[in-house]
């Protein structure tokens, strides 16, 4: 925390991926984006068997779309606030979209016509309180044909949405929505991306199993490797992840993501790689110039080196790509108070990430710190509490909580140091805060006695 011993850490996790466009940044920056929301296809009419393909035609849009700069991508993981159905329907992808603040959702419908898979691709356009659903010409696929029907799905959406593509960048596109030919490894993939949007411990690991299985059925699964990489980072196996992420990047030289997530290793490794991690971000950065998360890492990477207008500079950029990202101003936040001295500027930019991402519980804790600095203590108990709303266990919120509390209400105190304590106790990275926790617990006690 700012001031106070205790720091947060933002840790991303940028999933889906493909071959990079490459193009002038020019070019990049003349594109007003378009800012989607990609759901699974409802597959519910399908055998529980053929369920999967729902979830892997989204990816496939993902994959594809992602090599365009029309085209903003909200977090998929952020559906999760608004239910995990089986399937989505109209008006709830539109309540989900305008809290998102997507601008069209992609999503359809999966049937079977014996021997064929009917695909009934929807595109809802949100207009106002309102929204206007069209409809995409069906795609048919025989037995065996999936992938070879859905690759031009992506660009079917893009003309659908009036997103004018060059010859090059149709076949940019179309290659990326077809990341191996392996029906039997894209089957597998699918279902470790189904497994991870579930978001849990045993989730990831279950996703694991089934993205290694998904590179034993194609070796050369560049996407499989950079997303199985990714969930190594997320369950802390950092020598792991970084395994994936290069062997993605001999498999592919030219595809961004392993080059971005490596930046996020070198920025969180002990020994302080922040020139290694400045070189990965710009590597990203120049294989696809409109990067945003890249441009966010890079941000990152320039303030912990102390190099502050630069790192604003990357932030900046970064807000051109990507409007709606709320990480960005998780980071101008934090630079503005800590390096800057910007209270206004930091708050303003705090609830500005959590008005796009109300679950982004680093905001919060940002928010709640400067608040706890400036003496606040009423403003930062509500942050805090409202952490601890989203997230039970998380023990930073209930260490800076019990220091507030020691301020204005040292019996509440007692008991948010007890609550830390016996969460916190079981876990390795916490145990020098966990003495702490207990030095400051007997001294208030013993206040409290006399």
């Amino acid at each position: 925390m700012c001031g106070l011993g205790r720091r947060w850490r933002l840790c991303v996790l940028v999933l889906g991926s493909s071959i990079a466009l490459l193009q002038p940044v020019d070019a990049a920056t003349s594109v007003k984006p378009r800012v989607l929301l990609i759901a699974p296809f409802d597959a519910t009419a399908l055998d529980r068997e053929e369920q999967w393909i729902g979830e892997g035609v989204a990816q496939i849009l993902s994959l594809g779309l992602a090599q365009h700069p029309a085209f903003v991508q909200i977090e998929r993981s952020r559906l999760r606030a608004y239910g995990q159905p089986d399937a989505w329907g109209d008006t709830a992808l539109g309540q989900a979209a305008r809290a998102v603040r997507a601008e069209a959702v992609l999503f359809g419908t999966l049937t079977r016509r014996p021997p064929e898979l009917v695909i009934q691709a929807r595109l809802l356009e949100i207009k106002g309180a309102g929204g206007e659903v069209v409809l995409l010409e069906p795609i048919t696929a025989p037995e065996g044909e999936l992938l070879a029907k859905i690759v031009g799905l992506p660009v079917a959406f893009a003309r659908a949405l009036k997103v004018p593509l060059t010859a090059s960048e149709t076949a940019q596109i179309e290659r990326a929505a077809l990341p191996t030919r392996s029906p039997r490894a894209f089957e597998l993939f699918t279902r470790g991306a189904m497994a991870l949007q579930r978001g849990t411990q045993e989730a990831n690991e279950t996703a694991v199993d089934l993205l290694a299985r998904a590179i034993e059925a194609d070796p050369n699964f560049v996407v499989a490797h950079y997303t199985l990489g990714a969930v190594h980072q997320t369950l802390g196996n950092r020598w792991k992840a970084a395994a994936q992420f290069r062997a993605s990047t001999q498999l592919d030289a030219v595809y961004p993501e392993p080059f971005k997530a490596l930046g996020d290793l070198f920025l969180a490794a002990p020994r302080r790689l922040f020139d290694q991690a400045v070189e990965a971000y710009n590597k990203a950065i120049e294989l696809r110039p409109f990067y945003a998360d890249a441009y966010v890492g890079l941000g990152d990477a320039r303030a912990a080196k102390g190099e502050i207008d630069p790192a604003i500079a990357a932030y900046q950029k970064a807000l051109v790509f990507n409007p709606v990202n709320p990480k960005v101003y998780l980071s101008l936040g934090k630079i503005y108070y800590a390096e800057k001295g910007l209270y206004y500027e930091s708050v303003n930019a705090y609830k500005k990430g959590i008005e796009l991402d109300p679950q982004l519980v680093e905001a919060r804790m940002g928010l709640g710190e400067v608040y706890e600095e400036k003496g606040l203590y009423k403003e930062a108990v509500e942050e805090y509490k409202r952490v601890i709303e989203l997230d039970s266990a998380h023990t930073g919120a209930l260490y800076n909580l019990a220091l507030v509390y020691e301020k204005i209400d040292p019996k509440e105190a007692v008991s948010h140091w007890e609550r830390y304590i016996q969460l916190a106790s079981p876990l390795q990275s916490e145990k020098d805060w966990v003495d702490v926790a207990r030095q400051h617990l007997r001294k208030l006690k013993g206040q409290i006695k006399e």
